[in-house]
This record gives structure tokens, C-alpha cells and sequence, in this order.
């Protein structure tokens, strides 16, 4: 099975409908199956007084709050419109993460099919409840959560009537960019192996590398930043992809899937034409007489593997040859 590609544009718009479109675009060339946004009300979401994260005040600065800052990427909901249709002309699904449950409401009746929960909102019980009573796809990431809040949100999420098999929980690490040594990639395993669900993983990395490899261990979904320019100005920029990359890690994800197989061990059909070739038959050591007895003094083991397999070896040794053999002749019995 496909993973399920999300490009996050998230805020990397701006608060620009142009930039916008010009993400999906990215998203599109790059080969990604969904392109993400978020949807949110500043006023709903942050106090006026709530400071940045360090990442946030890292990339812009900690003059301006992080309500200030959260209100200039704000997208209007005549945006989201064009944007939705935007997204089906180009054949690519869109969706956008509600912070708030105005906006749950407001994606609802755009018509979103697929629910993102965030990680900020993994303990909001009314906002669960939500999403829950909704029962469409749910995809909720698990970051800064443990074990027990993951069970506990996935509790509410099922009791409110969103079955089990349209959840998936997606590992993920909030700070951003994620340091390697916090990956700790193992513990998509751990969720999917304790909540007997579909998992996934949100990536905040650097590079490419650990969502090609959560792929390999079986993720299902991939969620990556993307930008048009790493150089941009706003707060999520300097860790996302910028468009080359994120193609070139599409094509990795797709390579590795193909490269995966069905788990079957046998020859593949290009190997086929190399077993005569690089397999070994029984031969003559040296020339050999008819009638002579065969032995470790007179046969041997050589390429090319058209004759009797030296798994024979045993039933070789001590018959008589057939005919006359010169060295290096393939045994025949």
C-alpha cells in the first residue's frame, strides 16, 4: 500500500492567497497526495499576553507576541474556498488543520473528508468531541504526548462514534527543526503495536531521511513542512522543504515502496536470467575416461550452473563416468 503524502504549507503562505496557490502548486509537481493548511481564529486560539515557542521566537524574533504573529497568517474563508477549488482543479486533496471549534464547523461544511488533529489539541476534550462526532477520517499527531493521552484521546474520539479503522495516530516530535537524537522513530511502532491502529509520521526534521525510513517501518502517512523559500520570513520557514526537496523526498518514498516487494522470497525476474551464469555445475577436474570412477581427484565445482547443481555432490561422488570428459566438460549422469 501507497503512504498517503501530506506537503504541510501550514503558515508558510504568509497570510498570501498568491503564495498559497503557488504551494499547491509545489505540492502538485512534487507528487504529493494531499497539500495541508491550517485553518484558525487568533482570537480563539491564543491569548493576547501568550508568548512564542523558542523555535518561534528563534525565526521571528520576540518583539511581537505570539498573537500578533499568529494574526498575520490567518487565512479568510473566502481563501479557503478558492483554495478548496483551487485544490480539486489541480487534482490534489486539500486539507487544512482546525485549531479551534469555529473552524472545525467552517472545514465541515467546505467539505474536508479527512480531519487533521494537531498535537497542541491531543488533551482538548470539547474540541475531541468535536472532530469525534463528526465520524469522517481522523488523522491525529501524538507529539509531546505519552502513552496514556494517546489512549485517552483516541478513547473520546471512538466514544463520540468515529470507528477505530478511520483513525490514524501519527508519531511526531514539536520541536522544530527536530534534533535526530529526538526522533525517536521506534515509537511509531510502539503506538501502532499498543493502539492496534494506523500509524503515520509527522516529520519536523531537517531533512529527508527519517520519513523515507518510517515508510520502510510501515507508516501509512507522511506529513512534511514546505516552503517556496527557506529564507522567507515567518516562523516555520527555515525548517521546511523547499520544492526540489520535497519532490526529491516523494521520489524516495515511492522508491522505497517499490523497493519493499510483497515480502516473498524468491528469484525476482531480473534475477532469473543470472542463476546459469553465476551458479556452478559439477565438471572435470582433469580428463576423464569412461567407466572411471568419480572422485574428489578427477571432478570439481565451476561456472556456468547449466549442469548437475553441486548440491549433487554426494550422488556424484563414486558413480562412474558416463562417457569421456575433458577438463573442465560439465558431468553428465
Amino acid at each position: 500500500m501507497k503512504a498517503f503524502i501530506i506537503a504541510e504549507a501550514g503558515v508558510n503562505h504568509n497570510g498570501s492567497i498568491d503564495t498559497s496557490r503557488k504551494l499547491v502548486d509545489v505540492a502538485v509537481d512534487a507528487g504529493a497526495d494531499a497539500v495541508k493548511f491550517q485553518t484558525f481564529k487568533t482570537d480563539q486560539i491564543v491569548s493576547i499576553t501568550a508568548p512564542k515557542a523558542e523555535y518561534q521566537i528563534r525565526t521571528t524574533g520576540k518583539r511581537e507576541t505570539q498573537f500578533r504573529m499568529l494574526k498575520k497568517l490567518e487565512l479568510s474563508e473566502k481563501a479557503h474556498h478558492e483554495l478548496f477549488l483551487y485544490c480539486k482543479k489541480k487534482k490534489i486533496i486539500f486539507l487544512s488543520t482546525p485549531f479551534d471549534i469555529e473552524s472545525v464547523d467552517f472545514l465541515n461544511k467546505l467539505g474536508l473528508g479527512i480531519f487533521k488533529i494537531p498535537s497542541g489539541e491531543i488533551t482538548n476534550l470539547p474540541y475531541l468531541e468535536k472532530i469525534g462526532n463528526l465520524k469522517k477520517k481522523i488523522i491525529m499527531s501524538t507529539g509531546m504526548a505519552d502513552m496514556r493521552e494517546i489512549k485517552d484521546a483516541l478513547k473520546i474520539l471512538i466514544d463520540c462514534g468515529t470507528p477505530k479503522e478511520n483513525i490514524t495516530l501519527l508519531h511526531c516530535n514539536t520541536d522544530y527543526p527536530t534534533s535526530m537524537r529526538d526522533v525517536n522513530l521506534l515509537a511509531m511502532l510502539t503506538i501502532r503495536d499498543a493502539f492496534k491502529v494506523k500509524v503515520g509520521y509527522s516529520d519536523h526534521t531537517l531533512g529527508i531521511e527519517v520519513p523515507v525510513a518510517a515508510v520502510a517501518l510501515g507508516a501509512t502517512i507522511i506529513e512534511k513542512h514546505f516552503t517556496l523559500d527557506k529564507k522567507m520570513s515567518g516562523p516555520d520557514h527555515s525548517s521546511s522543504l523547499e520544492p526540489k526537496e520535497l519532490k526529491a523526498m516523494v521520489e524516495a518514498i515511492r522508491n522505497i515502496e517499490k523497493a519493499l516487494g510483497d515480502g516473498i522470497k524468491k528469484p525476482s525476474r531480473s534475477e532469473m536470467r543470472n542463476i546459469h551464469v553465476v551458479r556452478k555445475s559439477i565438471v572435470a577436474a582433469r580428463a576423464i575416461r569412461r567407466g572411471e570412477v568419480l572422485s574428489e581427484g578427477n571432478i570439481t565445482v565451476k561456472r556456468p550452473g547449466t549442469g548437475i547443481s553441486p548440491m549433487e555432490w554426494d550422488k556424484i561422488i563414486g558413480g562412474k563416468a558416463v562417457r569421456d570428459f575433458q577438463k573442465d566438460e560439465i558431468i553428465e549422469n
